[in-house]
């Protein structure tokens, strides 16, 4: 079993920073997928970014070129670094884990395990 805690979500102005961290218990990171999802009320749970066993990155494009993601296998944890943020950025964020080994993710479907979620409000 996999825990995974995010954290670092908080309340910024439009333009602002934010870097949400997650920080993996139980097993290690290493060898899978990892990806960060967010969810607005009443919408499906979305893709934001994803990093690879072998760090190759993949984002939503509304989001590329502004946020970031990254691992640190040694520590057990990912980051997503959000510059530019916008109020359509204004969700809850998840950390995810991917269900096998070598395998990228992306959807939802994809994910095994998941965070708690961290808040993100971005204000106008």
């Amino acid at each position: 079993q996999v825990q995974l805690v995010e954290s670092g979500g908080g309340l910024v102005q439009a333009g602002g920073s934010l870097r949400l961290s997650c920080a993996a218990s139980g097993r290690t990171l290493s060898g899978y997928g990892m990806g960060w999802f967010r969810q607005v009320p009443g919408e499906d749970r979305e893709f934001i970014a994803g990093i690879t066993w072998i760090e190759n990155t993949s984002y939503k494009d509304s989001v590329k070129g502004r946020f970031t993601i990254s691992r640190d296998n040694a520590k057990n944890m990912v980051f997503l670094q959000m510059n530019s943020l916008r109020p359509e950025d204004t969700a809850v964020y998840y950390c995810a884990r991917g269900r096998a080994l070598y395998m990228a993710v992306s959807r939802t479907s994809d994910i095994a395990f998941w965070g708690q979620g961290t808040q993100v409000t971005v204000s106008s």
